[in-house]
């Protein structure tokens, strides 16, 4: 038997795959499958079955992909209702695979549908959960996202969440090793450790929703402090259970290289978003008018959802050479499939051909501290925990995630520094700023952590709640 974890770092999303004999499963899969496939024809192995723990909404899974190039058959727990063929599995069936089996545990909460998947090796053994967004490392799902009006309300699906690790979770034994769906960053959960693998005992011991009294309790607390999730998070739930479009028809079409006048004949014609993915440090110095910058070498594609939100928008990009491939790729895997193509030979094509460019004004943190006075307006895009946690007296907390709840309550005449705490987020939104008529402000190049580097400002921990810009 063997078990391996396929982490990806921008989503913080676990996929998994194990084989036993000459049969295997692959749990939660990626978008883009070419990685699975290549494992079953490296191992000589027939794929079983691909199992989904729900419908996910952080992420685009390659459920269908797969199970049409393999014929293996998807498995959904309990009460799933998705749009094609699928094996709605029963509370505690059992799937075989090689010597070793794998029990549904229908654990609803974070969805309906919610399934934990649990191991059981070759000698009969409890050996591992699969635990999908019931359970997480120090935390559980949040159980918010599917709600149904009138019907369903998060308490209620807290209090079956409560259920569900009480009764199908927790009387596990402790040696049982857990493989959560996600990690620290992913917005389907607030409190999650970075570690990606860790024994049940453990959480039972330091989880802090495995630790409350009763259920009123552990309503409370998971439900307290919850953020909104993003906008583009039941978009792709819909697809994930209605189905989309091949993701080698998704790449076909947007890795079409386009000439200068071509991208300009398509952005206008088409309305397309003009997204550039290259670095913070080298978008800034130069881009297309009204571009969106998202650098591709961070949370690329949970800020793309947020930020476009409509997966249904068209999309054009400016990347650097050779990247374009890699930017679709993840732009598919948050449900962006309408990629139109791409600007061949980057920015510097646009530039050269002697095409109008636009630039955001970006200053170094040691240029911040000789312009800073108490009377500047500073405002901070980070989480509200980390203004909350330390911040430049007087800054503005306005995260970025909700720029389009703050963004009219901007002053154009007055002068603003805007930044996060390296320069990635604040960067977008500076780019969304400018795309939209805001220019009267500087961007300050390191961010926080850089400003509290310097000990020339003012910090301070408390937040005045009545603050506006």
């Amino acid at each position: 038997m063997k078990i391996e974890q396929i982490y990806t770092g921008c989503l913080a999303q676990g996929a998994y795959y194990i084989t036993s004999e000459n049969e295997a499963a692959i749990i939660d899969p990626l978008r883009e499958v070419k990685p699975y496939l290549e494992r079953l024809e490296k191992d000589k192995v027939k794929l079983k079955c691909i199992l989904e723990t729900h419908f996910h909404a952080d992420f685009v899974s390659g459920h269908l992909d797969l199970s049409k190039k393999t014929d293996a058959p998807i498995v959904f727990g309990p009460t799933a209702k998705p749009d094609f063929e699928a094996i709605i599995a029963e509370d505690n069936q059992i799937f075989e695979i090689g010597k070793v089996k794998i029990k549904v545990l229908h654990t609803p909460g974070h969805t309906l549908e919610s399934s934990t998947f649990l191991l059981i090796d070759e000698d009969g053994k409890e050996t591992a959960i699969f635990s999908g967004d019931t359970l997480f490392l120090g935390d559980v799902g949040r159980p918010d996202l599917a709600q149904k009006a009138g019907e369903i309300t998060e308490k209620d699906l807290a209090g079956m969440l409560y259920e569900s690790l009480q009764t199908k979770i927790l009387p596990l034994d402790d040696s049982i090793t857990v493989y959560p769906a996600h990690g620290a960053g992913s917005a389907c959960g607030k409190n999650m450790q970075k570690e990606t693998v860790d024994t049940l005992g453990n959480q039972k011991r330091t989880n802090y929703a495995l630790n409350q009294p009763d259920k009123e309790s552990f309503i409370n607390e998971v439900l307290g402090g919850l953020t909104a999730p993003p906008k583009y998070f039941g978009m792709n739930v819909a697809m994930n259970k209605g189905g989309y479009e091949s993701f080698d028809q998704v790449l076909k079409k947007g890795n079409n290289p386009l000439s200068v006048e071509d991208f300009e004949t398509a952005a206008e014609e088409t309305g397309a978003l003009i997204l550039d993915t290259r670095s913070a440090a080298v978008f800034h110095k130069g881009f297309v008018p009204k571009s969106i910058n998202i650098g591709i070498k961070g949370d690329f594609a949970p800020w793309v959802g947020a930020m476009i939100v409509d997966v249904q928008q068209p999309i054009l990009l400016v990347s650097d050479i050779g990247t374009e491939e890699e930017a679709i790729t993840r732009l598919s895997r948050v449900g962006f499939d309408n990629v139109l193509g791409y600007l061949d030979g980057s920015f510097d094509a646009w530039k050269n051909s002697g095409k109008e460019t636009d630039e955001i004004k970006r200053i170094s943190v040691e240029e911040f501290a000789s312009e800073y006075s108490e009377s500047a307006k500073v405002v901070d895009v980070r989480k509200e925990t980390e203004y909350e946690a330390e911040h430049v007296n007087e800054a503005y907390s306005k995260p970025l995630a909700y720029i389009n709840d703050w963004v009219n309550s901007l002053d154009n005449s007055e002068h603003f520094y805007i930044h996060c705490a390296g320069g990635y987020r604040s960067m977008i939104a500076a780019s969304i700023l400018q795309s939209r008529g805001y220019r009267n402000f500087t961007e300050v190049d390191g961010g926080f952590n850089a400003i509290k580097k310097t000990e020339k400002f003012p910090l301070s921990n408390f937040v005045c709640q009545s603050k506006t810009l």
